[in-house]
């Protein structure tokens, strides 16, 4: 087992690792941007480094600083969690060629799976069930129109290197592709430096839902059941479940398959996520695989009581999993506190937290990394929690959600608090009735 582990991330996740570091009797250090040094993280660790200021390629993102502090505290493996470089092939094989274990996917999974149409190309061959599209990248507007024409509109372009929405354009005739086609390769190219698109047959109200999987060094891969991430906004999680009120226990078993067939292709090593579109007749295609731990993976947690944290790193460490696959003994509902007005389309409101009162009681995990008189910086993400509530039923999962939303008190900036109790509220969201365009025609006048 590793005697120090380096956590290459900020907030609720890096504060998460070093829980359960602490309960495995492992050693562990903090890494923290100026903007940062207040944070709860630093404060838990056995150990902190400053490694930059507030801009993230100037410190979360910098691979030589991130490097400079496992060797100065002499941490024999760094833990990345999610976002930032969680998923950044160069970053695991550099940890590799330094000595350092990477806590998670190596370098040529990463590749793998980080490409999007060479990753559906992987899972096709494997026998996981693809969206029809283009083979491969598109290699210029006339093509894609005679693809749309083949598969039939409506469509959706996709940046090869995309993620977050970005670099995605729907498109509904000939007319509309050229336009999109433009837009699509110029958002791409800024986001990514990569322009590269492909083409899908656009899925029509479907639901998000993803398997959670986990891969030994041994070539064993397991599934832990799944999670609906339906309820998003612009392609941007903000609730999620386990398990889908959508799902049977039929459909679960070959979502769970192909998700392990879709792993065990790549050899894939630690926690990681088979995302699918599921339609409304239950088929479901292949959409991602997220090499990485997912910012929703309390919920899968509470409705098996497991540690995925502590299942990554021992297997980063060669011990082998049981390769048992999970079903939801329980019911569990996560909803993202963003520091973010929802009735003024979600814009982030950083600032001092001068009130925060946490809620508790039965069934209740609030995973945080702020406090009253902490300063939320503007230079990252918004979310500042996530509320977890778990019950026997879905319906007790939400009443108990609803309760302790209306007992959590966050004071001094705007949250997403108000969104996600008119949610709880909401006639279609109690009955299970949403698809990924829920958002869209939802009420968010104040």
């Amino acid at each position: 087992m590793f005697k120090k582990i380096l956590i290459a991330n900020r907030g609720e996740i890096a504060l998460r690792i070093i829980r359960t570091c602490k309960e495995m009797g492992v050693k562990t250090v903090a890494v923290y941007s100026t903007a940062d040094r207040d944070s709860l993280h630093v404060r838990f660790a056995d150990e902190a480094v400053c490694i930059g200021p507030p801009a993230s390629k100037d410190s979360y993102l910098s691979i030589p600083n991130i490097i400079s502090a496992a060797e100065l505290t002499n941490a024999d493996a760094i833990h990345p969690g999610y976002g930032f470089l969680s998923e950044n092939a160069k970053f695991s094989a550099i940890c590799h060629d330094y000595g350092i274990k990477f806590i998670g996917a190596t370098a040529e999974q990463i590749n793998g799976m980080g490409d999007k149409a060479s990753a559906k190309e992987t899972m096709k061959i494997a026998g996981v069930p693809t969206i029809p599209g283009s083979e491969g990248l598109l290699t210029d507007v006339k093509e894609g129109i005679k693809i749309s024409n083949e598969i039939g509109y409506p469509v959706i372009l996709k940046a090869t290197a995309g993620g977050g929405g970005r670099g995605m354009r729907i498109v509904w005739n000939d007319e509309e592709f050229e336009p999109a086609w433009d837009s699509a390769r110029q958002e791409s190219s800024a986001a990514f430096g990569n322009d590269g698109l492909y083409l899908e047959k656009y899925v029509e109200d479907p639901r998000h839902i993803e398997i959670q999987v986990v891969g030994d060094q041994y070539g064993k891969v397991c599934h832990l059941s799944e999670r609906d991430c339906s309820i998003q906004r612009r392609h941007q999680k903000l609730v999620e479940e386990s398990p889908s009120p959508f799902m049977t226990p039929e459909l679960r078993t070959r979502m769970g398959e192909a998700a392990i067939k879709g792993a065990q292709a790549v050899n894939y090593e630690g926690a990681g996520t088979v995302e699918f579109l599921v339609d409304k007749h239950r088929n479901f295609y292949f959409m991602e695989m997220n090499t990485r731990i997912q910012v929703e993976h309390p919920v899968t947690e509470e409705v098996i009581n497991f540690d995925l944290i502590k299942e990554q790193i021992k297997v980063a460490a060669g011990i082998p999993i049981s390769g048992k696959n999970y079903i939801p003994e329980m019911h569990a509902i996560e909803c993202r506190i963003n520091a973010e007005d929802p009735f003024n389309n979600f814009r982030p409101s950083p600032g001092l937290i001068t009130h925060f009162h946490s809620p508790g009681g039965h069934g209740v995990r609030v995973d945080t990394h702020v406090y009253a008189g902490y300063q939320i910086p503007p230079n990252y993400d918004s979310m500042i929690a996530k509320l977890i509530c778990v019950a026997q039923t879905r319906e007790e999962a939400i009443s108990t959600m609803e309760r302790s939303l209306s007992e959590f008190v966050i004071e001094g900036v705007k949250t997403t608090i108000p969104f996600h109790l008119r949610l709880m509220r909401d006639p279609n969201f109690r009955a299970g009735n949403f698809t990924t365009k829920f958002m869209e025609s939802f009420d968010l006048t104040e």
